[in-house]
């Protein structure tokens, strides 16, 4: 007499699909409020008589206080579930909107950063356990390719709203309007709720995670794994060079070029969208190979290459926005290996029981690098060297591909064992 066990019931084509919508969505928002104050701050230097390294500062307060909530939100995630989770952060992004509507001077702004942090903290921990528990895994390379996706299309679409609005109304109402952005977002949530809740573990203790028990996989545990600290460190390398274009973008083209502020800023949206047509593309390529570290390497070289052309100056200007849309392509290409490397990573040595903490301390290296970055290339700014900053963009590139590659040596050693 022999006994077989149930099998597993996959997720349709239609829940994979309809879970992914969902939570790209979410996504986009978030990615929205990255850029709710950068479109804003001709209009807050010229009203507080600001530099750019001082603006530049809202971003940091931004980006230190979502870094640090994010490692925070990997725990809560695991314990709590991702829903509840990406509500409160969804009602943290619609509350920092509506702090940029009614602040009553500077003050109130850096309030607004540091809500809008908070509320931003919570999306890498939280859609990426959800998409690996809700999402089949032969269809989570497109997961990651769509979650990537939606958050460059959050990113160009915000420069839009927000100097719009802002151009129209003022910077108040441009606050208003990013408040109802997340409002909507959070309803989409809401309304969705049966479709990406799953149980959670809670307080429970005693967990097969590879012979591991729960109390071991703790914070201390991790940080003391050297493949944590590599993927930390590709994040902050990538994010930190993306951060002198995310929030000066049109000034370093129109001081390098003479592009004018409106050609300029359209450049940094090329960048974004072809970083959507390389999301897209690279979910496709997922699927086919096995030693992601080496096909993100090969793109972000591409990118390098393109960096270093915009900061030497060797090109006529009418070059400069095509380059950027090429280093937007390639980074975006890069992305969806890259998230599958990381997954890879922490189910090699961790199990699927932890994905919340590995995530949210992981891609808290995205907001250390984002914080740092505005600080750093707006005094290079302030300096009258945009080139320098080119150079930067292209030197951190070239330091996450070596952090990706020793990453997938660290796996190949894991898996080895």
């Amino acid at each position: 007499m022999s006994s077989t066990a149930p099998s597993k019931v996959l997720p349709s084509l239609r829940d994979d699909a309809a879970v992914i919508a969902v939570v790209g969505f979410a996504h986009a928002s978030s990615h929205f409020f990255h850029l709710m104050l950068p479109p804003l701050f001709p209009w807050l230097i010229k009203d507080f008589g600001l530099g750019f390294a001082q603006v530049g500062s809202l971003m940091t307060v931004f980006f230190v206080v979502s870094g640090v909530g994010q490692a925070l939100a990997g725990i809560w995630v695991d314990k709590f579930g991702a829903h509840r989770v990406l509500c409160a952060g969804l009602a943290l992004l619609s509350i920092s909107g509506l702090c940029v509507f009614a602040a009553p001077g500077l003050s109130g702004i850096y309030l607004a950063a540091v809500v809008a942090g908070l509320g931003n903290s919570v999306f890498h921990p939280a859609d990426f356990a959800l998409m690996n528990k809700r999402v089949s895994t032969a269809r989570l390379g497109h997961a990651f390719s769509t979650h990537g996706l939606s958050g460059n299309l959050g990113w160009a679409a915000a420069p839009i709203v927000m100097t719009a609005a802002a151009g129209a109304f003022g910077w108040r109402v441009a606050g208003l309007c990013a408040g109802l952005v997340g409002l909507s977002a959070l309803a989409v949530l809401v309304w969705n709720r049966k479709l990406i809740q799953y149980p959670v573990l809670g307080n429970a203790r005693k967990l097969d995670l590879n012979g591991m028990t729960q109390a071991r996989v703790s914070t201390i545990f991790l940080l003391r794994m050297r493949m944590v600290w590599l993927a930390f460190g590709f994040f902050f390398f990538v994010t930190f060079g993306f951060g002198a274009l995310q929030n000066f973008a049109p000034t370093l083209l129109g001081d390098l070029y003479g592009l004018s502020f409106s050609v300029a800023t359209s450049a940094l949206s090329i960048y974004l969208l072809a970083g959507c047509g390389g999301l897209f593309f690279g979910g496709f390529l997922v699927t086919e190979r096995k030693s992601f570290e080496y096909f993100v390497a090969a793109a972000l070289l591409v990118a390098v290459g393109a960096a270093l052309i915009l900061a030497w100056g060797v090109v006529p200007s009418a070059l400069a926005v095509p380059l950027m849309g090429t280093m937007g392509f390639f980074v975006g290409l890069a992305g969806p290996s890259r998230d599958m490397l990381v997954r890879t990573a922490a189910k090699a040595q961790l199990g699927e029981a932890a994905f919340g903490r590995v995530y949210g301390f992981v891609y808290s290296g995205l907001d250390v690098g984002l914080a740092l970055a505005p600080l750093v290339f707006g005094f290079l700014l302030d300096q009258h060297r945009p080139g320098l900053v080119f150079f930067g963009v292209a030197g951190t590139l070239a330091c996450a591909i070596i952090a990706a590659l020793s990453l997938g040596r660290q796996i190949a050693k894991l898996q080895a064992h």
